[in-house]
């Protein structure tokens, strides 16, 4: 499974930002690395920063298979939490041969208690999570939300603990995952002009269902830079001015019509809007 963020910065010019894509690696949920590739890139205002994660990375053929995928992406820096040593060196070998950075997250602290203690390290894989039903059921709704992705499928709208309803670049799907980490089940359907709403969502308690919007003006700003990275013309239907008051304008015709909760995005983390819509649900933060 993976999960991407993208980092859009503020305040340089679009010619000046550098793609950099952070790959996360671990044999656990890979918050600790991620949390710390989070903390350094803030240092860099210039840059697009992807982060890429790929967690739960236990075996060879599992590694393999992301390192296979990742070949795709430039400006690579490898960021990895792994126990098992033999799955460190390929990944070592890996960006060695890329002439991408690695940085290995655990090995020096393990090394430097280690010396300390004059003890062996056990080589517990994810030691630091309690297997607990509480832990399970974060996996569980890190996999529904992947499924559920995009409006894959709408019979995950009724088993949903939350529906995301936004026009594109509302953040639905890292919004989804940052849910799902908390232990909610969320599935989330992108509002496409002049497309089908499933009859689904009319079926469901509105107050499970949150509409997400967006200034205009900053809607067309991520927008333009979303085709830039592309390498595509920012000019288009998709980041027209009208185009895209007509998308929010629609989206805001049906959060009315269902009766939900909405939340403007604009301007606003990930995590506030994640902690609003906890508040909304009556959920409690960890």
């Amino acid at each position: 499974m993976t999960e991407t963020t993208t980092a859009n910065t503020e305040k340089t010019t679009e010619k000046e930002k550098i793609e950099v894509n952070i790959i996360i690696i671990s044999d656990s949920a890979g918050e600790t690395a991620f949390n710390n590739a989070q903390a350094a890139a803030v240092q860099f205002p210039g840059a697009e920063i992807n982060y890429r994660r790929y967690p739960f990375i236990t075996d060879q053929k599992k590694l393999n298979k992301t390192l296979d995928e990742i070949e795709q992406y430039p400006n690579l820096v490898i960021v990895y939490s792994l126990v098992d040593e033999k799955l460190q060196l390929p990944i070592i070998k890996y960006a060695r041969e890329h002439k991408a950075k690695y940085i290995d997250i655990l090995s020096p602290i393990i090394e430097a208690i280690s010396q300390t203690t004059h003890l062996k390290p056990e080589g517990l894989v994810g030691a630091n999570h309690q297997l607990t039903t509480k832990y399970f059921n974060r996996i569980s709704a890190m996999e529904f939300a992947v499924m559920y992705d995009d409006g894959k499928d709408p019979r995950g709208f009724l088993e949903a603990d939350v529906v995301l309803l936004g026009v594109s670049r509302t953040s639905k799907t890292p919004l989804s995952l940052l849910l799902a980490n908390k232990g909610l089940k969320v599935a989330n359907l992108p509002l496409v002009p002049q497309t089908h709403i499933p009859k689904e969502i009319y079926e469901i308690d509105p107050k499970k269902i949150i509409g997400l919007t967006n200034d205009p003006k900053v809607l067309n700003r991520i927008r333009r830079q979303r085709m830039i990275s592309y390498g595509m013309d920012p000019d288009t239907t998709y980041s027209n001015m009208d185009s895209i008051n007509e998308e929010l304008e629609s989206a805001m015709a049906l959060y009315k019509k269902l009766g939900c909760f909405v939340i403007n995005v604009a301007e606003r983390s990930i995590e506030e809007t994640a902690a609003l819509i906890m508040n909304h649900l009556g959920y409690e933060e960890d």
